[in-house]
């Protein structure tokens, strides 16, 4: 049902971003099928492939990529497809024999996706590298954090998930679109690099305006501004304030029982530590839930800082079903949401291989030639 309905995807198992962008594109209701390695787990973390989140909502087959036959059982998956994701370091599938090339000339409307770190050209392009590398050398990683120490990364979500999959997605999208118009398919080039760099567009305009500082923990977005941080409460949980606009921070002085007319102009720099450590001592009085209780829902600009096990219990979540549970399993629900065409999971995590028969079919294959391939090993 989902706005993809009817699109077909071939994805080379990976990890990361490559996943990532696979069940995404399959919940938007594209048929995702998933080509793993035989012998090889995708993340090489869960043992049981329920908890393989990443890996929802698509089809696994199993086939081992150095046989000539399991190269040909691929082409012949992608002659049906409307696009291909693949997330090895540049050269891996052209020396497989699936580059874009080879692809292309069985199936010349494919759009070839391919995801990595650094990008299929530059210096850099054939290291080794992960999330903060990539996020280290765009500028992304330096204003995280505290005044005075260390970078923190972002957990994956600015490299990986947010300037990985998420442009490699959008990209295979805009990708189909066009080879709709053209007959013509393209390989799309989303480098970690490239994304989380298009991410930091807003921090780039102000520091070329001067309004941004090239300093951690100097800036009105990153925890510098008394009305920008992260707060401790009395039982030791947190909260998160961010009024900008005036209007939102003078309710949120109203309701912390606070002047304004007392109180240095909201954009005095030389005040903010003196105003950081007013607010700390106001928010270390009450507990988390008194908070919530006086600021949630107002103007204030006001959240708890929720666990991963916490958030999904959250009123707001509960009643948008932002998050659901399947097989014991809790998890994020399909986003984002669609009036007519709704996304949605399609399926549970698969196995490597749970349904290689079946695609196999599905491709135009006979029954003598998948025992062929079986007895071969090419497949699993």
């Amino acid at each position: 049902m989902g706005p993809l309905t009817g699109r077909k995807i071939v994805e080379l198992a990976g990890i990361g971003p490559g996943p990532y962008c696979a069940m995404l594109l399959a919940e938007l209701g594209a048929d995702v099928v998933r080509v793993d390695r035989i012998g090889e787990s995708n993340l090489g973390l869960p043992k049981s492939a329920k908890f393989d989140l990443m890996n929802r909502s698509r089809r696994s087959i199993a086939v081992d990529m150095k046989k000539p036959e399991g190269v040909e059982t691929v082409l012949r998956m992608i002659a049906r497809a409307d696009a291909l994701i693949e997330g090895f370091r540049p050269g891996v599938t052209e020396r497989l024999g699936l580059g874009p090339d080879a692809c292309l000339a069985r199936n010349p409307h494919l759009v070839y996706g391919r995801m990595t770190g650094w990008g299929q050209t530059g210096p850099l392009s054939h290291a080794a590298g992960h999330d903060w590398n990539y996020i280290a050398i765009t500028g992304a990683l330096h204003p995280i954090g505290r005044k005075g120490e260390p970078p923190v990364p972002p957990l994956n979500l600015v490299g990986d998930f947010g300037g990985g999959a998420l442009f490699l997605a959008l990209g295979i999208v805009a990708g189909m679109l066009e080879a709709e118009r053209s007959g013509h398919g393209q390989v799309v080039d989303a480098a970690i690099t490239d994304g989380a760099a298009s991410l930091m567009t807003l921090f780039y305009g102000m520091l070329g305006h001067g309004t941004w500082l090239d300093e951690r923990a100097s800036n009105i977005l990153d925890t510098a501004a008394p009305f920008g941080e992260i707060y401790e409460t009395k039982d030791g949980k947190y909260v998160s304030v961010l009024a900008i606009e005036s209007k939102f921070y003078a309710e949120l002085l109203q309701r912390l029982g606070l002047d304004a007319s007392t109180l240095p102009h909201q954009y005095d720099r030389e005040q903010w530590p003196a105003m950081k450590a007013r607010f700390a001592a106001i928010f270390k009085a009450k507990t988390r839930d008194e908070w919530c209780e006086i600021l949630e829902g107002t103007d204030a600009c006001f959240g708890p800082v929720l666990s991963l096990r916490e958030a999904p219990a959250h009123r707001h979540n509960v009643a948008r079903g932002t998050f659901v549970e399947i097989d014991g399993v809790v998890q994020p629900a399909a986003a984002p949401r669609f009036s007519r065409t709704p996304s949605a999971i399609q399926r549970p995590p698969a196995a490597a291989g749970e349904h290689t028969d079946d695609v196999l079919r599905e491709t135009g294959l006979s029954a003598a030639e998948i025992a062929a391939l079986r007895a071969g090993g090419a497949v699993a």
